[in-house]
């Protein structure tokens, strides 16, 4: 007999492991995962041709839509029933600053007023005591005024240059500027409030529902002590398990091992498809390894979202480098942050969140920390500081 047919009988009729594995294999990475999968944004499989245009078109009426709508509810707010947040008490646990500039594109989605919308929302959920208190910090320096922070005066403080401080601006680049602006709400949330900790939003950082359940468990925890920030956001796309990040790989590992291991266990009393897999070092490793393969095609954005059962299953890792849409400085960390960056000159490629992950990693004593899944829903499809698309896509 041939040598092929003899390795035919031998190692692939469906009694044989190879078979099955192989089998296994095929169905799940070219039919299941497929079918699944090709419409999930952050999944590998995903098909941009087909779909991103059109979900990010919707993406961007969506947006536009709850813009118009959040212009209504404050344009009705400042003429009939107030929502008074204005009254700040000094001392509080928590103080939200909101960072925002008059935007040349996207005036028309109304970032700010979408994001203070859903903080007064919030506010108003957390009962007789407030969750926190909220600053609008408008950072606008041009001759035109910002009129989403101008609407907004009748409900929340609003902080402002002085003129002197105004007329003594120098002119700066745009990644510089943004960091100037961000020291001086920095700076002056403090000096108003006094808050125990502080939370820097950007105008275009929504907060979710459990936003203030999770950051009050959050400061909870005793590395909140010792932290100079968590990041409370990380865009999506980079949350994958391939990546740098040595505690996502060992992540990675982990949730490949249990499912091996639950499946190995699981043969002998449930196998409705005969697989005849048992308990052995070369079977684990190779389901571990299926599994691993299973969640980076799938994405781990949509495996992170099932932490948001519970406040206390959000994890805590050490801080990665990009974006600042959504800040948390525990207890006076944000003087030392606005230090910090104080003594740093930001340039295209060194901008304030690359300046502040350099410096959790390189001064002694200071460490950083992101937490997962976000907090924030990133809106702002239009950027203040970058030269933008006339459609702006999603990826």
């Amino acid at each position: 007999m041939p040598r092929w047919k003899v390795f035919f009988s031998q190692y692939l009729r469906w009694s044989s492991t190879v078979t099955q594995a192989l089998a296994l294999c095929v169905i799940t990475f070219c039919v299941v995962l497929p079918l699944c999968c090709h419409r999930l944004l952050y999944s590998y499989f995903f098909i941009k041709s087909m779909y991103l245009d059109s979900m990010s078109e919707d993406a961007l009426q969506e947006s536009f839509k709850q813009g118009q709508d959040a212009l209504h509810f404050w344009q009705s707010s400042s003429t009939g029933v107030s929502l008074r947040f204005s009254d700040i008490t000094q001392h509080p646990e928590l103080l939200v600053t909101v960072v925002t500039a008059r935007r040349s594109e996207g005036r028309d989605f109304h970032y700010l007023l979408q994001v203070m919308r859903q903080l007064s929302v919030l506010l108003g959920d957390c009962g007789k005591r407030r969750c926190a208190e909220v600053l609008v910090c408008d950072v606008e320096g041009g001759p035109q005024e910002h009129q989403d922070a101008k609407l907004l005066e009748s409900s929340f403080t609003v902080i402002r240059h002085s003129p002197e401080e105004q007329q003594n601006r120098e002119r700066v680049n745009i990644f510089e500027k943004e960091k100037r602006d961000y020291v001086f709400c920095l700076r002056k949330g403090w000096e108003l409030v006094r808050p125990k900790n502080m939370v820097i939003l950007e105008d275009d950082a929504l907060p979710r529902q459990d936003f203030f359940t999770v950051i009050k468990d959050l400061l909870s925890r005793r590395f909140a002590l010792q932290t100079l920030y968590i990041k409370l956001y990380h865009p999506e796309r980079l949350q994958r398990y391939w990546n740098p990040e040595p505690y996502r790989i060992l992540e990675w590992v982990g949730l490949g091992l249990v499912g091996a291991t639950a499946l190995l266990l699981t043969f002998p009393y449930w196998n409705p498809c005969s697989f005849s897999f048992t308990l052995s070092a070369s079977r684990l490793l190779f389901f571990t390894l299926y599994f691993m393969a299973v969640a980076e095609l799938l994405g781990r954005h949509y495996l992170l979202e099932a932490r948001r059962l519970s406040p206390q299953l959000y994890a805590v890792s050490p801080a990665t480098e990009c974006c600042t849409p959504a800040m948390l400085f525990p207890g006076n960390a944000s003087l030392r942050v606005a230090e910090y960056l104080d003594s740093s000159f930001c340039v295209k490629g060194n901008a304030k969140d690359m300046v502040l992950y350099q410096i959790a990693r390189t001064i002694p004593g200071e460490s950083s920390h992101s937490v997962e899944p976000n907090l924030i829903t990133h809106i702002g499809a239009y950027s203040s500081v970058r030269p933008n698309p006339s459609r702006p896509k999603l990826l």
